[in-house]
């Protein structure tokens, strides 16, 4: 048996990346995945990829996490499609990096609703589901939310990732009478498409950052994605609240240094 059979798993953000990773993955282990995405085109890329691999998905349409009618939709479609939902993973978001003196109020109000105000509002929309599947919530934190650092301007992001930290407690502690466990994956530096367009750019004072991780190289997103899966799966029955780190020891060594 597979680790997820049968679970609805609604998984924003599978255009790329750790969304994409995400969906094959839990597909994989016979999760039933509802995702979307603003970049359709390549969402439904996604969801030829799983069909290709004998899963199962469904990308009901373009996917905006920050507009209400966007998720309601996306929600609704899983309960029609597939009777309900079990899992909520909400893995979306985009960040403007900025420092305090010098980022623009419009920018960090983006920052901070796409990467905090579209967590509450997937899992406020699905809550209802999620007390009668007794389900659970992945969130996507980060080791931005747990140090400062002194080479990426990010007051934002630290922001806004610290607050989708302590937002999985607070859901781990409304859920528990009904089951529901809320945890968070908050990964370090990932190798991805979109972070070597920015942080590991030539260009950057965080370039050369692999040199500073214990285990001596960037994650990638299946580093992550296999957090995910433990903590969505029967393995992680008694986990709630918890904020499991998935940084090769980057943040333990350096907290608050070149990250």
């Amino acid at each position: 048996m597979k680790r997820l059979d049968g679970r609805v798993a609604l998984i924003s953000g599978i255009a790329r990346g750790q969304g994409r990773a995400a969906a094959l993955r839990f597909a994989a282990e016979g999760a039933l995945v509802v995702g979307g995405d603003l970049l359709h085109e390549e969402a439904l890329e996604t969801q030829r990829l799983i069909a290709r691999e004998g899963g199962t998905a469904l990308v009901p349409g373009p996917l905006d996490v920050t507009d209400e009618g966007s998720v309601r939709f996306w929600a609704e479609e899983a309960v029609d499609a597939f009777g309900g939902i079990d899992i909520v993973y909400a893995n979306a978001g985009a960040v403007r990096f900025g420092a305090i003196d010098s980022q623009s109020y419009e920018d960090f109000a983006f920052t901070m609703r796409a990467e905090l105000d579209s967590v509450w509002l997937s899992v406020h929309i699905a809550w209802p589901h999620l007390v009668r599947s007794r389900g659970c919530v992945l969130t996507v934190g980060s080791t931005a939310g747990l140090t400062g650092s002194l080479t990426n301007r990010r007051t934002a992001h630290s922001a806004s990732k610290g607050g989708v930290i302590a937002l999985t407690r607070q859901l781990a502690a409304e859920g528990a009478p009904y089951g529901i466990r809320a945890n968070c994956v908050s990964p370090g530096m990932i190798d991805t498409d979109g972070s070597r367009t920015n942080l590991l750019a030539g260009d950057h004072p965080m370039r050369a950052v692999a040199r500073h991780i214990p285990l001596g190289r960037l994650g990638v997103p299946d580093d992550v994605v296999n957090a995910a899966v433990f903590l969505a799966s029967d393995e992680a029955a008694y986990i709630t609240g918890a904020n499991l780190v998935v940084d090769g020891g980057w943040s333990t060594v350096l907290p608050g240094g070149t990250n």
